[in-house]
């Protein structure tokens, strides 16, 4: 399996979550499901089959946070000497020059990607079209709404 990129902070994060799953979650399900057996008839139990699914859905994502941290490239963008190129990791202010929006993201791997805290995908069509480039650099993303210029504004690395 090749190395999955990530950021010392999403890293932190997808850590978290798995401590979370094993230590909160997983002990929780087993105990709704003790209580459930406990009720008798299992063919008729709504209790039992939710958490029988919950605990198939916690185990599922154990299995994939173990998978991709163990496989994690971790890269700290402050530790990144990028000479002003969008590189993975880094934070990018950009000017959407139909609209004169401006926004700022992160380039992230997959696994951290949310949108709601400005943290898009390096796999995405904006974080592809940014990467290599500098600040003043005009950029032309094809979007699903169409074709989109943004001009960088700034780059930094924290």
């Amino acid at each position: 399996m090749s190395a999955i990129p990530l950021t010392a902070r999403g890293a932190e994060r997808l850590q978290a979550e798995l401590q979370r799953l094993k230590t909160v979650e997983r002990p929780d399900v087993i105990n709704a499901i003790a209580e459930a057996r406990a009720q008798g008839d299992l063919s008729e139990n709504a209790e039992y089959d939710a958490a029988r699914e919950r605990q198939g859905f916690i185990e599922g994502r154990i299995k994939e946070l173990e998978g991709t941290l163990s496989n994690a490239q971790i890269i700290d963008p402050a530790e990144l000497d990028a000479d002003g190129q969008v590189v993975f990791g880094a934070t990018v202010e950009i000017e959407d020059l139909g609209s004169g929006e401006r926004l700022v993201y992160q380039i992230v791997g997959d696994m951290e990607a949310d949108i709601r805290a400005n943290r898009i995908s390096v796999s995405s069509p904006v974080a592809r079209a940014l990467i290599g480039k500098s600040a003043g650099d005009v950029v032309e993303v094809r979007a699903p709404a169409g074709l989109r210029e943004y001009e960088i504004r700034a780059v930094s690395y924290a």
